[in-house]
């Protein structure tokens, strides 16, 4: 006997679950042809992709759709006509669908009779703090210098300002061979481990509203560096991950019923396999 433990198995199951039929608003239509109606359902099914927003697609592109789902209505309707139904490989391939989507719907429906409970979902976050964390970040500037010569440089400069953040911004804008110098070397919020090593590890060192005392190397040349502000990891709040958490526990316990289910048949049937 065979039983059934390939995660990848069940997961292509569970994705073949597909839009679900529904009912129709009258802003749902986005076209009629001989009276028959073309849908966002429509559209969705087309691209493979029920998430995307037909609306916000530029005019070129839903023309471009809209033509394509057309000309396939006024096919199909032609193919009907010609008496394609009658067709043995038609009659053999319609069975094969009805299956297909028996499956399909019955996934669905099984699907929605999963249950977890509050207590489950707190359950499962204690356990596995180490995964909700919000990384460590920092915001930082930067200038960077071809030579270590001029970083040095611009470091004295620095030393005997009075202002130093401001001069730190003029700096980078004048002196900084950066794509940040324009905007005085601000690179902006950043998990601290964005960065390449060196990099991340001299800012890390640094104060908030102080700079770096020596050059730092990296493969992009040398940099001076600012920190304007850095936050340590800390846990992700459970109200802010409780909904990802249930979403994980329900496709989590709906891939072990699918397992005990097909094991379950698997015990009964006769498997013949020919390889």
């Amino acid at each position: 006997m065979i039983k059934i433990t390939s995660k990848k198995l069940v997961t292509s199951l569970i994705a073949t679950i597909t839009l679900a039929t529904s009912s129709v608003s009258a802003s749902d239509v986005l076209a009629t042809v001989n009276g028959d109606k073309i849908t966002k359902q429509d559209v969705a099914i087309l691209l493979g992709n029920p998430n995307i927003d037909f609306n916000s697609l530029p005019k070129k592109n839903k023309n471009q759709i809209l033509d394509q789902i057309i000309n396939n209505k006024l096919l199909t309707d032609k193919a009907v006509k010609s008496g394609i139904e009658k067709d043995k490989e038609y009659k053999e391939s319609l069975e094969k669908l009805k299956r297909d989507l028996a499956l399909r719907v019955w996934l669905k429906k099984e699907s929605q009779n999963v249950k977890v409970s509050d207590k489950d979902i707190k359950d499962y976050y204690n356990k596995n703090k180490a995964q909700f964390k919000v990384p460590a970040t920092l915001e930082a500037r930067h200038i960077l210098t071809k030579t270590e010569k001029e970083a040095k440089d611009l470091i004295q400069i620095l030393n005997k300002s009075s202002n130093k953040k401001e001069k730190f911004v003029e700096l980078a804008k004048t002196k900084s061979v950066g794509p940040s110098g324009p905007q005085g070397g601000y690179l902006g919020k950043f998990p601290e481990t964005k960065m390449v090593p060196e990099f991340s590890k001299a800012a890390k060192a640094l104060k908030v509203g102080t700079y770096s005392k020596s050059p730092v190397k990296t493969q992009f040349g040398y940099h001076v560096i600012y920190l304007e502000d850095k936050q340590a990891e800390k846990p992700l709040e459970f109200d802010k991950i409780k909904n990802r958490i249930k979403q994980v526990l329900l496709q989590e316990k709906f891939k072990d019923f699918l397992e005990s289910e097909a094991n379950k048949l698997r015990d009964k049937a006769k498997i013949v396999i020919k390889l």
